[in-house]
């Protein structure tokens, strides 16, 4: 079906209708009926709004929005773990995913949460993303042009997976090859072929990972190219920068791989010396830049930075529709916080056109008043939820 205002291919919805909490941060017992769309959660800080956003975020593979320890998740005093609940909708039906660590000891080696998908014990996290995907955006994300490049891998590694479902593994697997080589440098071992096999490896998953970046770079690019150059948020240019990222696109995958496993053979007293590895894609940085200024994001105001992340989420979420049919559920923390009226209704329009069911915090109901009579509105207080009529 095509969106006859904007000449788009339609996306179909996928929206949480239920969620259940148990012992889950300031939650010891939740049911919420959801409604598909905006959800807005106000109330005063510390309420419990984003923690609700947290939970929703276990939905997706890894730690969720705050990047929290499973014990750390668990509410103060619960001895049994917590539970996440929730019953999903979509153009598949019906579907009902469980995660948490009830019934685990605390501490345990457990290899991480349960996850339970229609009644089934499921292998890895990655089978959520068949699906739903969840995408964020938090006050904390604010600092990411110009925090450190970590972060910015890492939320670059983000937006992937949620079009790729295999990068997560690529992105372990290449870690635990990694963490095997540094072993063999801080042991000082000159066993060439331990450190042959563990090269190869390297290579090959982390040329995978680098190409995967690269992927969504241009794909990212490409949307941008289709959004009006004079949308309410600025379009973003990005670019990678590193060793391996260079040679992607340059010359074949397999001669990337050839190169990046004689660079680590060649470097490994230098790496040895340093006591870890020195190049490879988890040096990588993702450079951003404000494109109608023609400036690098760090050095934009907090306002343009702001503004500039938002755009660069919405892209995001549009592609991810594109490409996977569904449109992914969006969770925004604190967002209408530094935005006019008029920024705030471009992006509570976007949202509608982009037919997401999307998750907003505010401490005042007034910061939504755009969408009132078009979303559902949910007072949070001190562990309690209820819905203002």
């Amino acid at each position: 079906m095509v969106d006859q205002t904007s000449g788009r291919q339609a996306v179909a919805q996928v929206h949480v209708t239920r969620l259940s909490l148990t012992d889950f941060r300031n939650y010891h017992a939740l049911a919420l009926d959801l409604s598909p769309g905006a959800v807005v959660l106000t109330g005063e800080n510390g309420a419990g709004k984003t923690n609700l956003l947290e939970a929703v975020s276990f939905l997706s593979p890894g730690r969720g929005l705050r990047r929290a320890t499973l014990d750390d998740v668990a509410r103060e005093g619960a001895g049994t773990g917590f539970a996440i609940h929730a019953k999903l909708e979509g153009p598949f039906g019906e579907c009902e995913i469980g995660t948490g660590t009830a019934g685990l000891q605390p501490g345990a080696e457990t290899g991480g949460r349960r996850l339970r998908i229609n009644g089934e014990n499921a292998r890895t996290a990655d089978a959520m993303l068949e699906w739903v995907r969840v995408l964020w955006l938090t006050p904390a994300m604010d600092a990411l042009f110009t925090g450190s490049a970590s972060d910015r891998r890492r939320f670059l590694d983000r937006l992937v997976l949620a079009i790729d479902p295999a990068h997560g593994r690529r992105a372990l697997d290449y870690e635990k090859a990694m963490r095997a080589r540094n072993r063999l440098l801080a042991e000082d071992s000159r066993d060439g072929g331990w450190f042959d096999a563990i090269e190869t490896q390297m290579a090959e998953t982390g040329v995978a990972i680098a190409a995967a970046r690269a992927e969504m770079v241009r794909l990212l690019a490409a949307m941008n190219e289709r959004l009006p150059e004079d949308g309410p948020f600025p379009t973003a240019g990005i670019a990678l920068e590193g060793t391996i990222d260079h040679a992607i696109g340059q010359h074949a995958a397999v001669d990337v791989e050839e190169r990046f496993r004689a660079l680590l053979r060649d470097q490994r007293p230098r790496d040895r010396a340093a006591g870890r590895t020195l190049e490879g894609p988890h040096r990588s940085d993702l450079l951003v830049r404000h494109v109608p200024k023609d400036m690098p994001a760090a050095r934009c105001s907090t306002g343009e930075q702001k503004a500039l992340l938002v755009g660069l989420i919405l892209a995001h979420a549009r592609l991810t529709g594109e490409l996977s049919g569904t449109a992914p559920i969006l969770l925004l923390d604190e967002i209408s916080a530094h935005f006019d009226p008029d920024r705030r209704a471009a992006l509570f329009s976007i949202l509608e056109e982009l037919n997401c069911q999307a998750f907003m915090t505010g401490t005042e109901a007034s910061l939504f008043s755009a969408i009132k009579g078009r979303a559902q509105f949910l007072s949070v207080s001190a562990g309690a939820i209820h819905e203002q009529r």
